[in-house]
Order: structure tokens, then sequence, then C-alpha cells
């Protein structure tokens, strides 16, 4: 649609809102709820190791389906899935903030999870349709970045504010309107990308989504001091169920996850990195909140407030990244990152009661977010330059995936470990991880030079497009 009128870019403008919109819809969800946890624990009577399902629930939907997502938006349409998708998200919401028991939040925190995989996939897609190659997209696409990686974080403090001036319902309640808009918009003002086609892998999703959620139940089975047999044949059929997902795929013409890009000799450990940063990030939200409000005693506003520094400095560290990226290469920027995450995480272990927030947690918090910031795009780089184009669809869907069910995996993990020894035991270990993401990094992400961008220009141009072929 090319912007060469008012009235054109005025409907671009519009467009470009409900896109990003959309996006920081599904992106905040999975942390909005950090700071209602205290009280949604006591509303619904939650025990401490369930309440991280009130986080896994619609992580695990959210990046187990994000795949199937992605390829239903080829086969249907990519506005009509956005679409589709919202409504289900906004129906849920609703029937979440009416949640009477545990069991019915955890549900609709699921079918939450479901929709936002149906409707994300086709965000980057409709910029595309929106805007024409040239200085309007990559001003749309620099927005969406910002977006993207800050909106985990600004769900923190728009989940205190809620919460601390209304209750813990209107976190859920908040996406009803906002939904409903945008469901009213999108067929007016986004166009609908031509198809790719294609073909549904519903086994497969069945198969990993089944995988990944037996993986955390058996990790929460033992936070709970459950059954060891139950616990035991939790973890054995994730196994089967991960290795069969395996097996399906590679016998697949049009494959949920070419197995030839988690097995490159870069792509593969860039994964594994991407999937551990999340994990330890959503544990320190996890166990931050609760911290400030459990034993703190903060209001759910000042906590969330609380997480202010790291919000705005990984807001800022996203945008100067690319340019030091483009200078200097990404894989220097990334151990630089994870280093900052790795002593922040440390650092937010140490702090106690009896310290000020100004001298157990400003200072951490504000490390972890530039940390945040500089690590995220490096990993995309790595992950996304050089994949063929007939893969990039599923090169960046597995991104988001890694994203999602590491955080779930990571809640869930360190909860565990929580449950036996406490957060602040919890948390070394998340710096621990952080260390093996950092070795990892350090001697398997070692790009040659025909791997790496020379210039930004070039950067610009491998990432756009692989991006947006999604």
């Amino acid at each position: 649609m090319p912007l060469t009128s008012h009235a054109q870019k005025r409907a671009a403008t519009i467009a470009l809102a409900v896109i990003v919109t959309c996006q920081l819809m599904v992106v905040l969800d999975a942390t909005v709820v950090n700071i209602a946890l205290v009280p949604i624990k006591h509303s619904l009577h939650f025990s401490s190791a369930g309440l991280s399902w009130v986080i896994d629930a619609y992580s695990l939907a959210f990046g187990g389906l994000l795949l199937l997502g992605g390829r239903a938006g080829d086969v249907f349409g990519r506005r009509r899935m956005l679409m589709i998708g919202l409504t289900i998200f906004t129906t849920a919401s609703l029937f979440a903030g009416l949640a009477t028991s545990a069991t019915m939040l955890l549900l609709m925190r699921g079918v939450q999870g479901v929709g936002a995989a149906m409707a994300a996939p086709s965000t980057l897609s409709l910029i595309s349709a929106t805007f024409e190659e040239g200085p309007e997209r990559n001003r749309a696409l620099g927005i969406f970045t910002a977006v993207s990686a800050g909106g985990g974080s600004l769900g923190l403090i728009l989940g205190g504010a809620l919460t601390s001036w209304v209750s813990w319902r209107s976190v859920m309640f908040i996406n009803v309107p906002i939904g409903l808009a945008i469901i009213l918009l999108a067929p007016r003002f986004v166009p609908e990308p031509p198809r790719n086609g294609g073909r549904l892998d519903v086994a497969g999703a069945a198969l990993v989504t089944g995988g990944l959620a037996t993986l955390i139940y058996g990790f929460i089975r033992i936070a709970e001091h459950g059954a060891p047999s139950i616990t035991g044949a939790s973890f054995a059929l994730s196994v089967v169920l991960l290795f069969s997902f395996v097996r399906v795929e590679r016998t697949r013409v049009q494959p949920l996850l070419p197995m030839r890009l988690v097995t490159d000799r870069l792509r593969g450990p860039a994964y594994f990195t991407m999937m551990l940063v999340p994990a330890v990030m959503y544990g320190v939200f996890f166990f931050t909140s609760q911290f400030l409000e459990g034993v703190k005693h903060f209001s759910a506003l000042e906590t969330g407030l609380a997480f202010l520094p790291m919000t705005a400095l990984i807001f800022t560290s996203s945008r100067i990244t690319p340019k030091l990226v483009a200078r200097i290469g990404a894989r220097p920027i990334l151990l630089f990152g994870l280093v900052a995450i790795g002593v922040a995480t440390l650092w937010i272990s140490k702090a106690t009661p009896s310290q000020s927030y100004v001298e157990s947690l400003f200072g951490p918090l504000a490390l972890f977010g530039i940390g945040a910031g500089s690590c995220f795009l490096p990993l995309s780089v790595t992950i996304l330059t050089g994949v063929p184009r007939a893969d990039a669809g599923a090169a960046s869907g597995m991104l988001q995936t890694m994203q999602q069910t590491g955080g779930a995996l990571g809640v869930a993990a360190l909860s565990s470990i929580a449950a036996a020894h406490g957060s602040s035991d919890a948390l070394t270990v998340g710096a621990g991880i952080i260390v093996v993401a950092f070795l990892v990094a350090y001697f398997a992400i070692r790009p040659t030079r025909s791997n790496v961008p020379a210039t930004a220009e070039e950067t610009a141009q491998e990432m756009i497009p692989l991006f947006l072929s999604e």
C-alpha cells in the first residue's frame, strides 16, 4: 500500500497501532499477572508451587503452539488468524477475570495462550503488507521491536497499577476492551497478505506441547513434594513425547520445525541460549515480585514501580544494541549482556528484608535491564542471518517458541528449587544457568566472517526480510 496521500498515511498509522497493540498484549500477558500473584493466591487458594502455573499455563500454550499458529496463517490468512486468535484471547481474558476457582483461572490462562499463539505470528507479516520496503517500514519495525523487547517488563508495572487501583481481576479484564477495539479495526485498516499455502502439522504441535507440559508438570510436582512415582512418570512421558516429535518432524514434507535449523553449528547453540535467558528472566520477575510484596510488604503499585529501572533500561539498551551490533558484531554484545544478567541475578539473590529497596534491588534490576536489552538482538541476528527463505518462518517462529517455553520451564524449575531451599538459592541456581549460557555462547557461537553482515545496512537488509517472511 503506497503511502502517497494523507488518508493512506493515516490508515497505515492506525494499522500499525493495531498490530503493535496486538503484539504488546500477547507479550505483556506473560508477565502482567506477576504482581497479582499474591492476591490471586489468597483469593483462589493456590499452593505456593501451584501458583507458578498461572504464569506457565499461558507461556506453555503460547510457546508450544506458536509454530502451528504461524503455519495456520500461511494456510488460512494472516489477518484472519490474527482476528480469530484475538477473539479467543479476549474471550478467555474475560472468563479469567471472572474465575471463581484455581482450575478455572488456569484453564482460561491456557486458552489465552492458544489465542496468543494464533495471533502473534501474523504481526510482522502484516507490517510488511502495510508498509512498503524502505524508511517507513523500518520505522514501523523499530516501534514493533521496542514494544517486543520491553513489553514483558512493562507488564510488571501495569500489573502493579491495576492490582493496586482496582483488583487482580482487572489485570485480565483490561484485555477485553483493547481486544475488541483491535478486532473491529483490523478488517478496515489492516490489509490481508497473500496466502503462502501449506499444511497443518497438528500431530507435531500436539507432541511438542504435550512433551513440554509434562516436563513442567514434573518440576511442579517436585515443588509440591508430590509422589515420586508420578513425578518420574511425568519426566519419562515428556522424554517420549519430545522424542516422538523429533521423529515425526523428520518425516514431514512441511514440518513445523525443520531439524536442520537446530542441528546447525551456530543456530543450535543460539536457540539453546535463547531458551536459557528467558528461563532466568521470568524467574527473576516471579521471585522478585513475591519478595517485594510478601516480604518487604510493598503495595502492588510500589512493586510494579520497583521494576521501572529495569524496564527503562531494557527499552534504552534495546535501541542502542542494533548500532553496536552493526559496529562490533553480535557475539561481544551477547557475551556482555550475559555477564550483566548473571551478575545481576546473583546480586538479587543476596537481597535481605532488612535492606532498603535502593540498597538491595535498584542496582541489580538496572543492571539486569541493561543485560536483557543487550542479549536478544544478538541472538536473533545469529539465528536468522543466512536462513534459507523457505525456512525463515520456521526459524523466527522457533525463536519465539524458545523464549516462551524457556520462561515457562524456568519458572517451574526454579520454583521447585525455591520450595525445597528458598528463593535465594533458586536465584543462585538461575545465575548458574546464565553461566552455562555464557559458556555455550563463548565456545559454540563463533560466527566466521562470512556468517556476519559487514555493515549496519547489510544487517538491516538481512534481518528485515527474514522476519517479514514468517
